[in-house]
């Protein structure tokens, strides 16, 4: 009996020890498993935001550098785009930095002014290019945003941020620079829109740089920027923008052209040209009946009157009526050279045209050699069938048709070497096409007429009743009547000189 006891006793026992061990081992699995789930894994830390994206773009580190040069603080970019939108110079917003803040003006703040209608509607590709490089608030359109507008308000408000104790809004606007993106009559436009800089003394004056859309691009020639612009990658862009930061200053002679007609209401003039107010065509006689309307204009490379403009005029008509013809710069000179056989410059002599035949029947030139000199009367050859005052010694896609003229031809015809900035310019003379391709290819020069510091030209009409004109590429076409004074052109010296960016 005890020995049964005693068995049940250790049977127990083991039974006992049988679920504990079992009971343990399942919390120590339980145990385990705990302190796998809870065993700390490769730390995932919430990743920092990225520096290089903006507006949901994402910028390399390499564009992060090169923006620092050239892009705005945001807050100055916003203000500067909401003034130029509300045409208003106070900034609206309440994000102005403390002094404490203190942001850093970058080295060559840029503002970059499109033509989208130049270089063979290049203008919407390179400005998304710009738009990545820069910033959309630094990248205006001139078919919605005119320069003027631009000075007016955008710069402007700058000024003011800076008039109120903003030093970054200062650097800002004494560092800033500006880029324009089109043809000649672009960069002439914006450089017309800076004499109202001039005016009001707001210094210091922006220096302006190009990049070439046009066609002949005789300014951005002159001035190292190149003859044309081939592509919208941001690579080529970028260079661009680099020659800006790297680029010295130049001054470049700037000159007011005023035409005075008796049709004021029937011509269509570039928007180069504004109305003024009426005056007296007779200037002996300010108490005449005969008014005219007055029209102002800056230009910067040439003006032209005769065959050169009315062949520019056919193509500026063409390629507003067929813009796919307006591809790029090779295509433009090919149309060019269509219009050319069309309206005659080549064929002049042949025919019995009276829109083609000489200048001498309609026109009275007159140039003043010195500033304090009178007026001296021009001979125009009977065959000259084009004028061109020149400023620089860049013409129709770079060449020189004023040529090289040795040293004793200069003094005796009393010319001088002539420069961008020496206040004179060059009026020559084209017989027809045949003449003026000889000239371009550097086999002849151009029949030297005068250099002037003012020019005075009567029109009046012969056998024909309108003239072409063009200024830096801009043609309109001018009404004539038989009464003498029935149209006067008058071309001054500018007060101030334009400033340039040439790039090296």
């Amino acid at each position: 009996m005890e020995l049964e006891q005693e068995l049940g006793a250790k049977q127990a026992a083991l039974q006992h020890d049988s679920s504990s061990s079992s009971s343990s081992s399942e919390e120590d699995e339980k145990l385990k498993a705990a302190r796998v789930a809870s065993a700390p894994g490769p730390a995932t830390l919430p990743l920092p935001p990225n520096p290089f994206t903006e507006q949901g773009k994402r910028i390399s580190p390499k564009d992060e550098l090169f923006r620092q040069q050239f892009v705005m603080p945001q807050y100055l970019r916003m203000a500067m785009a909401a003034a130029v939108e509300s045409k208003l110079v106070e900034y609206p917003g309440s994000d102005v930095p403390t002094q404490s803040q203190n942001p850093n003006a970058p080295l060559y703040p840029l503002i970059v002014m499109i033509n989208s209608r130049s270089g063979g509607r290049k203008g919407p590709a390179l400005r998304a290019a710009l738009n990545d490089l820069l910033s959309k608030e630094q990248v205006f359109d001139l078919s919605v945003t005119p320069p003027k507008d631009f000075f007016r308000y955008g710069l402007r408000c700058l000024e003011r941020l800076a008039e109120y104790g903003d030093q970054c809004a200062k650097d800002t606007r004494n560092r800033l620079r500006i880029l324009v993106a089109g043809g000649d009559g672009t960069v002439g436009w914006v450089l017309g829109s800076t004499i109202e800089l001039h005016v009001e003394h707001r210094m210091p004056i922006p220096p302006v740089g190009t990049i070439p859309l046009g066609t002949g691009n005789d300014l951005s020639r002159s001035f190292g920027w190149g003859g044309s612009f081939m592509f919208s990658c941001r690579p080529f862009v970028r260079r661009y923008l680099r020659k800006a930061s790297s680029s010295q200053t130049a001054e470049l002679d700037s000159w007011q052209v005023m035409v005075m007609t008796k049709y004021g209401d029937k011509v269509q003039l570039p928007h180069a040209l504004h109305p003024q107010q009426h005056i007296p065509l007779v200037e002996e006689d300010a108490s005449s009946d005969v008014k005219a309307a007055s029209f102002e204009g800056i230009y910067y490379n040439y003006f032209s009157i005769g065959m050169d403009a009315q062949v520019a005029y056919g193509f500026h008509n063409l390629r507003e009526r067929k813009p796919y013809l307006a591809l790029g710069p090779i295509s433009n000179k090919i149309v060019y050279s269509g219009c050319s056989c069309v309206q005659g410059w080549f064929c002049t002599p042949c025919s019995a045209n009276p829109r083609v035949r000489s200048l001498r029947n309609i026109m009275r030139l007159e140039v003043k050699r010195e500033s304090n000199g009178d007026w001296e009367p021009v001979d125009l050859p009977q065959n000259v069938r084009a004028v061109i005052m020149l400023n620089l010694q860049s013409y129709a896609s770079g060449r020189n048709p004023w040529g090289h003229p040795t040293e004793e031809y200069n003094q005796k015809k009393r010319f001088v070497q002539p420069t961008a900035h020496d206040g004179i310019l060059e009026i020559f003379g084209l017989f027809d096409g045949w003449h003026a391709s000889l000239v371009m290819l550097s086999l002849r020069s151009a029949k030297r007429l005068a250099q002037a510091c003012a020019i005075r030209m009567h029109l009046i009409a012969d056998q024909r009743h309108r003239i072409y004109m063009q200024m830096d590429g801009e043609p309109w076409r001018q009404p004539l009547c038989a009464n003498e004074n029935s149209t006067i052109i008058e071309i001054m010296p500018t007060p101030t000189r334009s400033l340039m960016l040439k790039a090296s």
